[in-house]
């Protein structure tokens, strides 16, 4: 073979964790994270790369607003169509990668100039919902401007086929797996159900590089993805979902790969983590070597974290046993935080490639993390954080959170009682400054304080979902599900006391827990049945009718399926054009009354007719009843149903759960499949047929 040139290199921007809309509602913040995201698309056309890799979490919310989308839309058009030929051959079947929604990758589209092709998994945040399981980015692709791939259609049973693309003499095999939730992940590597497929020519031919988006470090014993699940055959494996900026690639002597982590382009929290300078990577591969190119990314809003401790600062020493010390206090941590606010802004400008003058330097972001345990004796006192912190308005970015106050932690005896409805300071301080996961957060509450009857993993789960995925109805069906199967857990025994119900809920409880652990239990959606959207609903001004929590259909309130509920009040001239409209469709949502066969009503007296106002948004509050309907009495039979009855009536219980065997050998925990000549184009004469080998 000749050797190989720059017309056999393969330039692939590779940039993660975009999060395009991040604080977009923030009157300061609202542009950084799109500004970051079209910085990153215009290197990649003043580089001329041949191809641009993301590896998830391109949207920061689920379902981007218009000004996201229109923003990664604009930017995508301006820098990725273009009249520059694309050097890339696609040897793969499209519909293998694409899972049946284009038959080519949006480069070989005949109506469609591309002249980089952008490839994209999917993230935690961006991950595909609903009816027909879309997402963001199945928009982009329907618009001929991203290719989405690494589609997980069955999160138990994964099959991971890769994308072949040729240039020159360089074979590039692209393994993409998006987002899956931790733990069922981990539980399906352990089961041997995540296949990867490999070319079955020319093996050792093939550049193989791998985009994943999964917790990177061990949360919880079965919340991550260990570097020893992947397949040893892997040469580079890109991962996503860590902000941290690791850049450069480091070497994995165990599985004889390398791993490269890009870290977010927008700091989304702040830590000592997120201030690590922001970068993205231009790989260069060229047969079966490759190397990397840095770019820092320069608009990023500069941000810098400290962490002070008092007691031992000199500056704040001699303060401790000062009487009414909080206003020195105060004016020493304040020139603390203004050298701070000096320091990030020099920095910014140390790297722009041009003269900028100071009023248009951004405002900087700014942590300072104090612990203000005083020596024995002393004590200081300092002021609000948020009060102090608004101190420096017009000076920082985050004028709610510059600064976090915590004690160090002791050793010191308990309660009496035994027990704790908080945290711990130190764990409270760490939040805080982390502006942590959720998931976090709920866990160290729940764990100082505890549940009785709801299990604490699914809890936290349906918080995550409520807050981060917007999923009104989360917190819900949570509660509902889990309490149901409470009772047919109770309903399904046999000797059944009592007395005992604690240790009956306790069992069932933790069962509940391990099966989530596990996976062996899928995250509950809102997938129900809704009320008639109001002929007077406007969801421009509205919102959109199945988030109210007045639309979802509850059998435990909602009598009729057929009443409409009262639609949520409008704003503005809505309201007033629509008066009428809204009694009207109130008053059809109450006349339909839950319907009970055994149940007598006594003829109750007319009532007056109602009010004439606008509706309140959200579901309607019962009216208090008048003294006139005293003689409104609902009569039910008082004889519960036979408790064989609801035994029959209630589910059998889940199948019983293998317990995690950590001993299992990773080759042992996925299964490599080759590709057959047919599912390989017949574009390339140079394939040869060969038998699976060892690695190089």
């Amino acid at each position: 073979m000749p050797p190989l040139g720059p017309a056999d290199t393969i330039r692939i921007l590779v940039a993660t964790d975009s999060h395009v809309g991040y604080e977009e509602r923030d009157p300061i913040r609202k542009d950084d994270s799109w500004q970051s995201f079209d910085e990153v698309m215009c290197l990649a056309k003043e580089q001329d790369v041949d191809m641009v890799l993301l590896a998830g979490d391109l949207f920061h919310d689920n379902k981007p607003s218009r000004k996201s989308m229109f923003q990664v839309m604009r930017s995508l058009r301006m820098n990725c169509l273009g009249e520059k030929p694309c050097e890339l051959e696609m040897l793969s079947d499209a519909n293998d990668i694409f899972h049946g929604a284009f038959s080519h990758v949006n480069y070989e589209d005949p109506d469609i100039n591309v002249a980089i092709p952008v490839f994209s998994i999917h993230g935690n945040h961006d991950d595909p919902t609903g009816d027909g399981h879309y997402c963001s980015l199945d928009l982009l692709q329907v618009s001929g401007l991203l290719n989405y791939f690494g589609r997980i259609p069955e999160s138990d049973n994964i099959h991971i086929k890769p994308l072949l693309l040729q240039k020159g003499q360089t074979k590039l095999a692209l393994y993409g797996m998006s987002n899956v939730r931790d733990e069922r992940l981990f539980r399906t590597f352990r089961d041997g159900k995540v296949h990867f497929y490999k070319p079955g020519t020319q093996q050792n031919d093939w550049f193989n590089l791998m985009a994943v988006h999964q917790n990177h470090h061990a949360h919880t014993e079965t919340g991550y993805l260990p570097e020893n699940f992947l397949p040893e055959f892997m040469d580079l494996v890109v991962w996503g979902h860590e902000h941290e900026c690791l850049i450069d690639p480091r070497y994995n002597p165990e599985m004889l790969f390398h791993v490269m982590q890009p870290g977010s382009s927008v700091a989304t929290s702040l830590v000592p983590g997120e201030a690590v300078p922001k970068h993205v990577a231009i790989l260069n591969v060229t047969g079966r070597d490759f190397k990397v190119e840095k770019h820092r990314i320069k608009s990023v809003r500069p941000f810098v974290a400290r962490e002070l401790v008092l007691a031992t600062d000199k500056r704040f020493k001699s303060l401790a046993r000062m009487k009414d010390n909080r206003q020195q206090v105060t004016i020493e941590l304040s020139k603390v935080v203004d050298k701070l606010i000096e320091e990030a802004q020099q920095e910014w400008l140390a790297i722009q490639d041009e003269e900028i003058d100071e009023k248009d330097i951004p405002l900087p972001l700014v942590r300072l993390k104090v612990e203000y345990t005083a020596p024995e004796g002393g004590r200081f006192d300092c002021e609000n954080p948020q009060r102090f912190s608004n101190r420096f308005v017009g000076k920082v970015a985050n004028v709610n959170d510059v600064v976090v106050f915590y004690r160090k932690k002791t050793g010191g005896t308990k309660k009496v009682t035994g027990e704790k409805e908080m945290p711990e300071d130190a764990v409270l301080a760490a939040m805080s400054a982390d502006t942590v996961r959720i998931d976090k957060v709920v866990k160290e509450f729940l764990t100082a304080q505890s549940l009785k009857i709801l299990p604490q993993a699914p809890f936290g789960d349906a918080v995550v979902q409520f807050v981060d995925k917007d999923d009104k109805h989360a917190m819900e069906i949570f509660v509902s599900d889990s309490l149901t199967r409470q009772v047919k857990e109770m309903l399904t025994l046999d000797d059944f006391d009592e007395q005992d119900i604690d240790n009956v809920m306790e069992r069932q409880k933790a069962k509940l827990e391990k099966q989530f652990l596990d996976g062996t239990v899928k995250r509950s959606t809102k997938a129900g049945r809704y009320h008639p959207r109001p002929p007077t609903w406007d969801s421009d001004l509205d919102g959109e009718w199945e988030d109210q929590p007045a639309a979802l259909v509850r059998d435990d309130v909602d009598g009729d399926e057929d009443a409409t509920p009262a639609p949520a009040g409008r704003r503005g001239r809505a309201a007033a054009n629509s008066d009428n409209e809204s009694i009207a469709a109130s008053a059809a949502a109450k006349k339909a009354p839950a319907k009970r066969a055994p149940a007598k009503r006594a003829p109750a007296k007319p009532k007056a007719a109602p009010a004439k106002k606008a509706p309140a948004r959200g579901r309607k509050k019962a009216a208090a009843p008048s003294d006139d309907e005293d003689d409104d009495v609902v009569m039910l039979d008082d004889d519960p149903p036979p408790k064989a009855q609801l035994r029959r009536a209630a589910a059998t219980r889940a199948g019983r759960q293998t317990q995690l065997n950590f001993s299992q050998q990773p080759k042992t925990q996925t299964q490599t499949v080759e590709l057959s000549d047919d599912e390989i184009s017949d574009d390339d004469d140079a394939f040869e047929p060969m038998t699976s080998g060892k690695r190089r």
